[in-house]
Formats: C-alpha cells, structure tokens, sequence
C-alpha cells in the first residue's frame, strides 16, 4: 500500500531553515511534497526553488517583489502560481492542501499565519520562536481550540520534546525541570567591558551554527535563550522556575529533562537543524535526516557552566529579562520581543552599540504599559506599539 504524500507549506523558504527543510525534504520524495513556499525579498532565491521544487503556489511579502517573481516564472514557463502580500502568506499557511507546514519567518511577522495554521488544525513545525513569545497563551489557545499538532524545530526545544514522556498528561507529574542548552555563542570568554566594541560582522560569526544574521546576534546577547525560555513555558506548561539554562560550548548536548526522581534524560546531536526539522517532518516517525553523526571516538569533553558564574550575568545582562518578563503582565513578552527586533536591527545598522541591546529593551519594557491580550488585534497593537517606542529611544540615543 502507497503512502499519501504529505504536502508541506514552508513560510519563509529562503532563509537557513527553510533552506534545510527543502534538503530534508529531498532524501524523502516519496514522503513528501511542497505545497507552497514564501519569502520576504529574495527573488532569486525564490526563482531557483520554484525551479527546483516546482511548489504549485508561491508567495512574496509584497506587491513589487511578487511581480518581479511572477514575471520570472512566467519566462521560465513554471506552473507555480504567484501570489503577494501578507494575507496570501496567511491563505497557504491555512490552506486545504496544506498538511504541514514549516513555520520559519523570522519576528513576530510570522505570528498571523502561524495563528492561521494552528486554528486550521495543520501539523505545525514551529521554527520561528517569536510567533509564540509574541502570543503566549492566545498562540497555544488556537493551537488546541483547532486541533492542530505542534511540534518545536529550535534544536532545544526539539530535544526537550524529544526526552519527555510521550503523553503530555505524564509531564506535570514526573518532570521536575527542564534544562536548555546554550552555547554561549562568540562572546562567552570575552571580557563584559569591552563588548562596547563588538562590530556585527563580529556578532554574527557564531562558533558553533550556521544562522541568519538576527538570530545570530540573539545568540551573542544570549537574548535567544531567554526567548526560548519563554517559549519552553508555554510548549511545554511549566512554571517559570522549572526552566533551567546552563552554558554547554560544545553544542552536543542540546537540552535534557530532569525527572522527579533526578534521573536526566538527554538529547544529543550534531550542530546540525536538520535533525530536528528531520523528526518535525516524519514524527512520530524517524528519518534520514542527511546531518552527520557524533563520533564518539573524536569528540573530546563536554563540558558545561552555569549561566551565574564569574562574569556571564554582566556578559548576558538580557538573559534574566525572560524570568520578569513571565512575572509581569502577559503582554510583557510580546514587549521584550518587539523592543529586541528594533534593537537588534539598529545595532546590525551600526545605530547603537552591542552592549546597549539589553538596555534598549529594559528602558522599552519600563515604558510600555501591558495588559493581559484577548486578541490577535490587541496583541499586534502591543507590537507595533512597543517598536514604536523602541525606535524613539534609538532616535534619541543617536541624537
């Protein structure tokens, strides 16, 4: 008996993990095929995989960019219909011929189709951790009011998922805490005083992953990590203080699960997302996932340190912002979120110094009121509003 095809959506295809999901998707032809692909500005990109993966809908963030790949299909003489604007990513994000779909658009633009895929009760491979720190408990209501399944693509929370018991019912009982992973990026050994100094060509060349240039900073702030502590609060249901992170420079270990009984189960891998886009895609099924194995024989020490040691928490100020954050008011995540995304882009537009990142974000949380969203609106009201006010505080430092 043939097995049905699935057919996968990939928001954001052009980007390292789209890219990664079209290569999983490559050893397994006869498992699954693309639906649709979307991208923000990468025309070209967006041609060759049309190309390549011949999708039947393909969709651009806006008017101009779309036009300039529907012309280019055309000439190509591909089937693939292009489409633009952010409704139209939303459409095939919900779409009846959508079985799953790779949700990887960076920020908290991605959080109105992830919304869209999770009341439509899609498989979704959650890649982009803002969706969910922007929408909290609203983002996991949909999840469940439209049956949806959803599974974490970030390497730690892939590897939480896959150390906990399969019934989510057993969790509250027998787990006592989650650790999350984290490298330390390129700065971990740097002394605190002079990251003042740190160029974004500096920020973005992480040890360890292969990432895009907003992420890649996030690891050199750790501000990655306190998002995905967040993240882990409303994947998984636990408290605050059940969430754990220590620093582990190899990347080997990617998270672990202490039980009640302080037994610890670990997730171990190679710094490859192709392993957990690869369990994402077949679960509860595994696959080749074309990432290459630990070699025991070679691989030296692992070693790992608390994140509270010696200079880190002067090195990682942005780190400690997730646990306030999740004490305050609901909306004060999507405030973090927000304020980060402006701060990042103005230190990547050499508009404010690495080292003042954590401080544009604190002073945006102090002047952002938050309440508790019942909506969608409200909370894209609280988004816009908080960058609004983040790029105040960039204008007047830059004054």
């Amino acid at each position: 008996m043939t097995m049905a095809k699935l057919r996968v959506t990939v928001l954001g295809s052009t980007g390292s993990i789209g890219v990664n999901t079209l290569e999983v998707m490559d050893l397994h032809p006869d498992r699954f095929e693309v639906f649709a692909l979307t991208a923000s500005v990468s025309v070209d990109a967006m041609a060759a995989q049309c190309v390549k993966h011949r999708p039947h809908v393909a969709v651009m963030a806006d008017a101009a960019h779309g036009k300039q790949l529907q012309h280019r299909c055309r000439a190509l003489g591909l089937p693939t219909e292009v489409l633009w604007g952010a409704q139209a990513i939303i459409d095939v994000a919900a779409h009846a011929q959508t079985d799953i779909v790779m949700a990887a658009i960076v920020g908290a633009a991605g959080l109105a189709p992830c919304m869209a895929a999770a009341r439509a009760g899609k498989r979704l491979l959650l890649a982009n951790k803002e969706a969910l720190v922007v929408g909290g408990q609203l983002f996991m209501d949909a999840v469940a009011a439209g049956g949806a399944t959803l599974l974490p693509i970030d390497s730690e929370h892939s590897a939480v998922f896959q150390s906990l018991p399969q019934d989510p019912a057993d969790w509250a009982m027998r787990v006592d805490k989650i650790i999350l992973t984290a490298s330390g990026g390129p700065f971990r050994t740097r002394a605190p005083q002079s990251l003042r100094e740190v160029t974004p060509e500096q920020a973005c060349a992480h040890p360890n992953w292969v990432m895009g240039r907003k992420i890649s900073v996030d690891s050199a702030t750790m501000m990655n990590k306190a998002l995905e502590v967040i993240e882990a609060k409303f994947l998984f249901g636990l408290a605050p203080q059940q969430i754990e992170v220590v620093i582990h420079p190899q990347s080997v270990v990617h998270s672990m699960v202490q039980y009640v009984d302080h037994s610890v189960v670990a997730q171990l891998g190679t710094a490859d997302m192709k392993g957990p886009i690869a369990y994402g895609l077949a679960w509860p099924h595994r696959v080749r996932s074309g990432a290459s194995a630990l070699d025991f024989s070679t691989m030296g020490a692992l070693t790992f340190e608390s994140v509270n040691h010696g200079d880190h928490p002067r090195r990682f100020p942005g780190l400690a912002l997730a646990w306030e954050v999740l004490r305050s008011p609901a909306g004060a995540t999507a405030v973090l979120n927000a304020a980060n995304e402006i701060a990042v882009a103005a230190f990547l537009g050499q508009k404010i110094r690495f080292d003042q990142i954590d401080a544009l974000n604190r002073e945006t949380l102090e002047q952002v009121s938050t309440a508790v969203p019942t909506s969608l609106d409200d909370v894209l009201a609280l988004d816009a509003q908080s960058r609004r006010v983040a790029q105040t505080i960039v204008t007047r430092w830059g004054q």
